[in-house]
């Protein structure tokens, strides 16, 4: 069964330079697509992408394209830096702009991302990792993704500036496990949901 997977990396540093949120999520990539997954990677920060709440095309922007291929995809995966505590801003943008589009609904009155399976990659050199997945999870889940157990993989290294990802998270075996449980949950449950799609009976926004 075909899935795909869309990563949306929240990196504010523009292609090509080197991002650690990127090369964590090339663990995930790679286990995806030895388990027959097809993954991409968008780089938010190559695009324009307006601010505010709005609906995917009413912008003058890139979204609509990106929006796309969220509509496309069977998983998403939010992956961002932290910075002061947070999850960077250009994911907050993301966020509101798939906010946006809320009260779109499918054929069967649910929102346009039931059925979608989320999960959240997060790096930095710093304490937040868990709180920054709590956010992207919990926003993920308001908009209809459905979240699976364990699908959030991270590296922050020790409290305060120290090693990033690179440099000292590859070889860490807390995030490794954490790269594997996530992957494998979330095509799980991708698979599960394409199989059997949450019913309408109660479901629905209309």
């Amino acid at each position: 069964m075909s899935v795909k997977v869309l990563f949306l990396n929240g990196t504010l540093k523009k292609s090509p330079q080197e991002s650690n949120t990127e090369a964590l999520i090339k663990k995930s990539a790679d286990v995806f697509s030895k388990e027959g997954a097809e993954t991409e990677v968008i780089r938010l920060v190559d695009y324009n992408i307006d601010y505010g709440i709005m609906e995917e095309d009413e912008g003058d922007d890139e979204w609509l394209g990106i929006h796309n291929k969220i509509m496309e995809a069977d998983i998403l995966v939010i992956a961002t830096p932290i910075w002061l505590g947070e999850k960077s801003s250009i994911i907050t943008k993301a966020l509101e702009r798939l906010n946006g589009v809320s009260s779109k609904t499918n054929s069967k009155g649910q929102s346009i991302f039931y059925n979608k399976a989320g999960g959240v990659v997060v790096t930095g050199n710093e304490d937040g990792a868990q709180s920054v997945s709590r956010s992207v999870l919990y926003s993920l889940s308001q908009l209809g993704f459905t979240i699976p157990p364990n699908v959030d993989t991270y590296w922050v290294g020790e409290a305060g500036p120290g090693a990033s990802y690179i440099e000292g998270g590859k070889e860490n075996d807390f995030t490794k496990q954490q790269v594997s449980m996530m992957s494998y949950n979330l095509l799980h449950f991708a698979r599960m949901l394409k199989d059997h799609p949450i019913p309408a009976e109660g479901n629905t926004l209309e």
